[in-house]
């Protein structure tokens, strides 16, 4: 709120610094291949019905929504308000979106059109956060804790939560009724840019 009553007034936004925040990316299988058969009109009512549920679960996490961009999604827990549980939440809303995704019809008019599938990662660590631009500004976080959480959605699989180490260690201090649910990838995963890294798979049910 005090970032949007700043931008409102167009008064600066000073850079602020977290000591650890839980990062939350996802993005739709096959969004590519989907946006080839469908109308421009189709595809937005559809990331909108997507979207929507989304952010019912931010809200409903008290998360803090960053941007979307395409059919990418990002929200993050611990930021604007600090929140000492913040990898279970955003575990939570995790196995909650992965669910809801799969209850989204391609099509809102034709169930035999299918249903929407996402890919999810999640990483937790510092960031910084700040404004960028004077013409339509945007909240963004910078630091290698992004990258790496986006690199945990893109190298995940479909209806699947990848975890990083960091994520998953805190996840089972903060919600030891999750602890059954947070299983080790076999092996390191090579990672883009980052080489190889221990990740871990977060089910939906235990």
């Amino acid at each position: 709120l005090q970032v949007a009553a700043a931008l409102r007034e167009g008064r600066a936004v000073e850079p602020e610094s977290y000591d650890c925040v839980t990062i939350f990316f996802s993005d739709i299988v096959g969004f590519t291949n989907i946006s080839g058969i469908l109308q421009p009109q189709e595809v937005m009512d559809m990331l909108d019905r997507l979207y929507r549920l989304f952010d019912e679960l931010t809200g409903k996490y008290r998360l803090f929504k960053v941007e979307t961009i395409g059919d990418a999604y990002m929200t993050v827990g611990n930021l604007r308000t600090p929140q000492q549980d913040h990898a279970a939440l955003v575990a939570r809303f995790a196995i909650e979106a992965v669910q809801a995704a799969n209850s989204v019809m391609i099509r809102s008019d034709d169930s035999t059109s299918g249903f929407l599938s996402i890919r999810a990662g999640i990483h937790s660590g510092p960031v910084v956060a700040s404004v960028v631009g004077n013409m339509n500004p945007r909240y963004c976080l910078f630091g290698d804790t992004v990258n790496v959480a986006c690199r945990m959605e893109s190298s995940s699989l479909q209806n699947r939560i990848q975890l990083s180490k960091a994520t998953a260690q805190l996840l089972v201090r903060q919600a030891p009724d999750l602890r059954r649910c947070v299983v080790s990838r076999s092996g390191q995963q090579a990672i883009k840019g980052k080489g190889f890294m221990r990740t871990y798979w977060l089910h939906t049910k235990p």
